[in-house]
């Protein structure tokens, strides 16, 4: 259930663009606990693109989530649609994901970015790394990303919650 247009309608649509690490770690942070399947990931070689389409957790309107629940006793906790692609991409590589299985639901918790080889180089190699040790690596010339949320806002019963682990 999306809600009313009057409900939405006060969501902006938030577009980010990543052209170095730091930019990505923005990307990420906006990004994690994004869930997605993986039918709806693909890699197109021809244009060097890696795209997805990924229901992203709206961290930005949490600070106001516990109000909202006291105020209208409803579900405050929201999700919306989003695209996410890299641009430059070299190559592709999964580990632990079973690309068959188009249903299976992954889980994104963060993307991280290393530098490809020497200074001079632009190149890097991104991960996305999901709940469960699955990971995607990207081999990219340089760092091209750009996410922009696609659908409309909808509301869901409960914020993502991680385990913390005590040494």
């Amino acid at each position: 259930m999306a809600g009313s247009p009057a409900q939405t309608a006060r969501f902006q649509p938030l577009r980010l663009r990543a052209e170095d690490a730091e930019d990505l770690t923005v990307l990420a942070a906006c990004l994690q606990d994004a869930t997605l399947r993986c039918a709806d990931m693909t890699f197109q070689p021809q244009q060097r693109r890696f795209a997805l389409v990924l229901n992203r957790f709206r961290w930005e309107d949490e600070r106001n989530a516990d109000a909202k629940r006291r105020l209208i006793r409803i579900d405050p906790h929201i999700r919306v649609a989003a695209g996410l692609h890299f641009d430059g991409v070299l190559k592709v590589q999964t580990s632990g994901i079973d690309r068959g299985d188009g249903r299976a639901v992954l889980e994104l918790l963060s993307i991280m970015a290393a530098p490809a080889g020497d200074v001079e180089n632009p190149g890097a190699v991104l991960t996305l790394v999901f709940a469960g040790g699955a990971a995607i690596r990207l081999e990219v010339e340089c760092i091209d990303a750009q996410m922009q949320d696609i659908g409309t806002p909808f509301p869901v019963r409960r914020a993502p919650q991680h385990k913390v682990e005590e040494e």
